[in-house]
């Protein structure tokens, strides 16, 4: 696979987001840890904004991970940035289509429900989709248009 992948996660998803990047590194994707280094107690908000600054000023082929313990607080940040299209799954189905249909940038995944086992699997199908563009484009574009109009 030829991406780049930006991972970091709060104490909460700590031990999970170890274990995703065990598998990329696998896989032979390049990953980028921005943290935190331990599971001592932090802020989600702090790690989503370091991934999602790198994804926003990165090649497109640049991916985030977020982890923490639902993965929603960690949704709810990323999605504050203009360009970033985050979705927390917890099965294949949607870890596909949120690339094929919403061309999604940062996937989130919840420690306390997703095991490492079908982490791996979630990130892995969702870095193996691709946006199918088509009818999908126009609703990605009015979406992408709140970014300007909130500026």
């Amino acid at each position: 696979m030829s991406f780049t992948v930006v991972i970091a996660s709060d104490h909460g998803g700590f031990r999970l987001k170890q274990h995703v990047i065990e598998h990329l590194r696998s896989l032979g994707v390049v990953v980028q840890d921005l943290g935190p280094e331990s599971s001592v107690r932090c802020d989600y908000p702090d790690y989503a904004n370091l991934v999602c600054t790198a994804v926003q000023s990165a090649p497109e082929s640049t991916l985030g991970v977020l982890v923490c313990g639902t993965g929603i607080g960690m949704s709810m940040t990323a999605n504050k940035h203009a360009g970033i299209r985050a979705a927390v799954v917890s099965d294949a189905f949607s870890a596909k289509a949120t690339r094929e249909h919403n061309d999604c940038n940062v996937l989130c995944l919840g420690e306390r429900v997703v095991g490492p086992g079908l982490a791996c699997t979630l990130v892995e199908t969702w870095l193996t989709a691709e946006f199918e563009g088509g009818r999908h484009q126009n609703r990605l574009d009015k979406m992408m248009a709140f970014d300007n109009r909130q500026s």
